[in-house]
C-alpha cells in the first residue's frame, strides 16, 4: 500500500460501501485505484480498463442493490473493481493463478458475478434475458449492462439492442466509452460516439437560447414553441445520439465517467425508469495511473511493473515469441507477394499484425472486435485474386464457425487463418484456451489443418497456407517459440505429410504441434527403461498422412499421439477413426487435454497437471505399456527396468 485507506478495508460488500457519505465516494476511488495498481504490479493482469471504470463501478454499487440488482460486465477485464467492491478484496493478489481468482466475472466464484464474460458482445442479449425472466415471474429488479471497451462494435450487441428496443424491456444500458478496445477503437461506429461527445455542444447551445427566449416578455415561449418544431425537423441532422431513440431507447449522455457526483445524480435519476435506457458514459482507460493514462494499450494486460516508473520487469532473455515470428513473417512475405492482406479483430498488437500495418496500410485491416465479419470479409478479398490471412486467436475464431464452413470452406476461398493462442493460453482461463479448433476445423470439408513445432515450421507453414488452393488454418501456442535457427528461404511442405524425427523399434510417438518436443524429451528419458520410441511431427491434423500412420500401427506394438487439445473430436480421435476404418487392429494411446473445463493457471502447472510435459509423457506411456493386452513381451521389458 502508497496510501492509509480510510474506507477500503472496510468494504467487504456493496452494503458497506452505501454507508459511505456520498460527498467521500472520490475518496473511496482513489483508494480502490491505489490498492488496484499496487497488486496489479506485483502479479500482472488487466489494468487499464479496471482504472478507467473506477468511478462507474462505485457509482453502480452504491446505487443498486446487488446481487438482486443484475450487473452483466462486457467485456470483463474492467471489473477488477467489481471484485475488489463485492467481498473478494483480500483474495485480489491470486487473480489470474491457478485456484485463484479469474481475471473475468464467473458464477461460480460470486453470486455478485450474474454472467460467465470474457468474451465481448454478449452483455446486452444476457441482459435482455433477464429482464424477460423477470417479467414473466412478476419479479422486480433491475438490470444494467455495462458494455465497455468497444464492445459495441459486436455484431451481437446490436441485434440485441434491436431486439431490446423493439420489447421496451426496462434495462439500463451503460455504454462505457474510453475509446478504446485493446488497441484504439476503429469503425464507423466509433467515429458516431466520438461525434456524440463533440456534439454536446449544441445541448449547451440550445439550452443558453431557451433561456434567452424565456426571458422575453409576452413573445418569449410562443418563439419557444416555434423554434421548437423547427429544431425538431432538423434535430436528426445535428444530434448523433438521436439514432438510439429511434431504435426505442432513451438516451443521455455523454457524462463525465469521473465525476462521481454527476453519475450518481444520472443513475439515480435513470434507474426506474420504465424504459430501456442507453446512457453514454465517457472515461479515459487507465484514469488515475499517469503511465497506463498515457500508454493504455501497453497497460491493457501487463506483467509485473515498478509502480513508480512505470517500467515492467524484464524477463531473462528468451527465444521469440511465436506471435512476433508469425508478423515478421508476414512482413517478410507481403514485400514479395502484393496481394497478401492482414486482418484481424481489434487485436493487432495481440496477433502481431502491428508491424505489418505500419509497413503496409493499404494492406492492412482490423475490423474492430467482428470475427465473423472478418472471415467473410476476407472471404470476399479471396474471391477476387488477393490472398487474405486473418489473425484471429483460436478461442475467438470459434465465434465465425459459420462464417469459416459457409463462406471460406463451401466457396473453397484460399484464406489463411492464423490462430494464435493454439493450446492452454494460461491466465486468461477458459475462455481464452484454444482447446477446439482442432476439433472444429477438422469437421469442416476441404480445409487444411496444420500445426507447427517450432517457429522455424511456423514460417514455413505460414508459406505454404499461402499456396493452398482453398483455406487453410495453421496455429501455434502462446509464449516463447523453442529457439531454432530459422532457414533463410521459405519452402513448401508436402499437404497431409508428416516428418520422422526419431526412429524406435517397439513403439511410435504422432506428435502435433507444440507437443513434438515434449515427446521427444519423453522418448530420451523412455529409452534407458527398455521402451523405444519413434516420433513423428505429424505436421497436419487434416488431411492425416494415411500411409505413414497405418505402417507405424502394423509394425510397432502401438501408437501414440499427442496434442495440445481437447481429446473430444480431435487429433488424436482422427487417428482412431482412421484405424478403425482400415480395420487395422493397434493398441492406441491417446494424450489430450480430457472433456472438462480447464481452469486458469501458468501453462507449464497446467501442462504438468494434465500430463503434457515430458515428465507426463512418460508417465502415460509407462503405465500404458504395462497395461497393453496385445504387447506382452513389452510388458515384460518394461517391468524389468526402473
Amino acid at each position: 500500500m502508497t496510501m492509509d485507506y480510510k474506507y477500503l478495508m472496510g468494504i467487504d460488500s456493496p452494503a458497506d460501501l452505501k454507508k459511505i457519505p456520498r460527498e467521500d465516494l472520490p475518496i473511496v476511488a482513489d483508494e480502490v485505484r491505489d490498492y488496484l495498481i499496487n497488486v496489479v504490479s506485483k502479479i500482472g493482469g488487466h489494468l487499464a480498463s479496471s482504472l478507467g471504470a473506477t468511478e462507474l463501478t462505485i457509482a453502480l454499487h452504491y446505487l443498486f442493490d446487488a446481487p438482486r440488482d443484475k450487473i452483466v460486465w462486457d467485456v470483463g477485464h474492467q471489473a477488477y473493481v467489481h471484485k475488489i467492491l463485492t467481498g473478494r478484496r483480500d483474495r485480489l493478489p491470486t487473480i489470474r493463478q491457478y485456484g485463484g481468482l479469474s481475471g473475468f466475472p464467473v458464477r461460480d466464484e460470486s453470486p455478485y458475478d450474474t454472467f460467465n464474460v470474457a468474451h465481448a458482445g454478449t452483455a446486452i442479449s444476457g441482459a435482455l434475458g433477464m429482464a424477460v425472466a423477470r417479467d414473466l415471474k412478476g419479479e422486480d429488479y433491475h438490470v444494467v449492462a455495462v458494455v465497455g471497451d468497444a464492445g459495441l462494435t459486436v455484431g451481437m450487441e446490436l441485434e440485441a439492442i434491436n431486439n431490446l428496443g423493439a420489447l421496451q424491456k426496462k434495462v439500463l444500458v451503460i455504454i462505457n466509452d474510453n475509446t478504446m478496445s485493446i488497441s484504439p477503437n476503429v469503425g464507423a461506429l466509433a467515429g458516431y460516439l466520438n461525434r456524440i461527445i463533440h456534439g454536446q455542444a449544441y445541448h449547451h447551445l440550445k439550452e443558453e437560447v431557451e433561456k434567452m427566449m424565456l426571458s422575453l416578455p409576452k413573445v418569449g415561449p410562443r418563439l419557444l414553441k416555434i423554434s421548437k418544431e423547427v429544431v425538431e425537423s432538423a434535430k436528426t441532422l445535428l444530434i448523433p445520439g438521436l439514432v438510439f431513440e429511434e431504435l426505442g431507447f432513451d438516451y443521455v449522455g455523454p457524462i463525465n465517467g469521473h465525476h462521481l457526483g454527476e453519475l450518481t445524480d444520472v443513475l439515480g435519476r435513470l434507474k426506474d425508469n420504465p424504459k430501456p435506457t442507453v446512457v453514454h458514459v465517457v472515461t479515459q482507460k487507465g484514469k488515475g495511473y499517469p503511465h497506463a493514462e498515457s500508454l493504455p494499450t501497453k497497460f491493457h494486460g501487463v506483467t509485473q511493473f515498478d509502480v513508480s516508473t512505470g517500467a515492467f520487469h524484464k524477463s531473462p532473455a528468451g527465444a521469440p515469441s511465436y506471435t512476433s515470428v508469425f508478423g515478421k513473417t508476414m512482413c517478410e512475405l507481403a514485400e514479395k507477394d502484393k496481394k497478401i492482406v492482414g486482418i484481424t479483430a481489434a487485436m493487432s498488437e495481440g496477433t502481431g499484425l502491428d508491424e505489418f500495418a505500419r509497413k503496409f496500410p493499404d494492406r492492412f485491416f482490423d475490423v474492430g472486435i467482428a470475427e465473423q465479419h472478418a472471415v467473410t470479409f476476407a472471404v470476399g478479398l479471396a474471391l477476387e485474386g488477393m490472398r487474405p490471412v486473418a489473425a484471429i486467436y483460436s478461442t475467438f475464431l470459434q465465434r465465425a464457425y459459420d462464417q469459416v464452413y459457409h463462406d471460406a470452406c463451401l466457396m473453397r476461398a484460399p484464406v489463411t487463418f492464423a490462430m494464435d493462442r493454439g493450446g492452454i493460453a494460461g491466465a486468461d482461463g477458459p475462455t481464452h484456451h484454444g482447446l477446439y479448433d482442432l476439433a472444429y476445423l477438422t469437421a469442416l470439408p476441404g480445409i487444411v489443418v496444420m500445426a507447427p513445432k517450432d517457429e522455424n515450421e511456423l514460417r514455413h507453414m505460414l508459406y505454404t497456407a499461402l499456396h493452398v488452393d482453398g483455406p487453410a488454418a495453421l496455429r501455434y501456442p502462446r509464449g516463447n517459440s523453442v529457439g531454432v535457427r530459422l532457414d533463410p528461404e521459405f519452402k513448401k511442405l508436402e499437404i497431409g505429410k508428416g516428418e520422422i524425427l526419431r526412429e524406435g523399434s517397439d513403439f511410435a510417438i504422432l506428435a502435433l504441434g507444440s507437443m513434438v518436443y515434449p515427446s521427444l524429451a519423453a522418448a530420451e528419458k523412455l529409452a534407458p527403461m527398455g521402451l523405444n520410441a519413434t516420433v513423428i511431427n505429424a505436421r497436419f491434423a487434416k488431411p492425416l498422412d494415411d500411409e505413414l500412420i497405418c505402417c507405424l500401427a502394423a509394425e510397432k506394438q502401438f501408437l501414440v499421439t499427442a496434442e495440445e487439445g481437447t481429446e473430444s473430436g480431435g487429433f488424436g480421435a482422427h487417428v482412431a477413426a482412421l484405424l478403425h476404418d482400415r480395420k487395422i487392429p493397434t493398441s492406441l494411446l491417446r494424450i489430450a487435454l480430457p472433456d472438462r473445463v480447464i481452469p486458469h493457471g501458468a501453462p507449464n502447472l497446467l501442462h504438468a497437471k494434465y500430463g503434457l510435459d515430458a515428465d507426463g509423457i512418460v508417465e502415460r506411456i509407462k503405465a500404458y505399456a504395462n497395461e497393453c493386452p496385445m504387447r506382452a513381451e513389452l510388458k515384460y521389458r518394461s517391468l524389468l527396468r526402473p
